[in-house]
C-alpha cells in the first residue's frame, strides 16, 4: 500500500496514526513494542523515527511504501 505524505519527512508515530493502527503518539510506543515493525529492513525501535519518501515499512506482514506529494 503506498502512503503518501506531504513533508519531507514524517514520524512513526505519526505514520501509524495516519494509517489508523493507534489513536495516539502514546499508544504507538506500546504498539512499536507489541509488534513487528521494519524501516527499509531495520527493526523500528522508536515512536520518534524518521520516516522519508521511499521508504518501506514493514508493520507485521503489512507492506507500506512512502510517497512525498508537494
Amino acid at each position: 500500500m503506498i502512503i503518501e505524505i506531504t513533508t519531507e519527512t514524517i514520524k512513526l508515530s505519526q505514520l501509524l496514526k495516519k494509517i489508523g493502527l493507534v489513536e495516539t503518539g502514546g499508544r504507538a510506543k506500546f504498539f512499536i513494542i507489541d509488534h513487528e515493525i521494519m524501516i527499509n529492513g531495520k527493526k523500528a525501535t522508536s515512536r520518534n523515527q524518521q520516516i522519508k519518501n521511499g521508504d518501506i515499512i514493514w508493520i507485521d506482514d503489512e507492506v507500506y511504501k512512502i510517497k512525498t506529494i508537494i
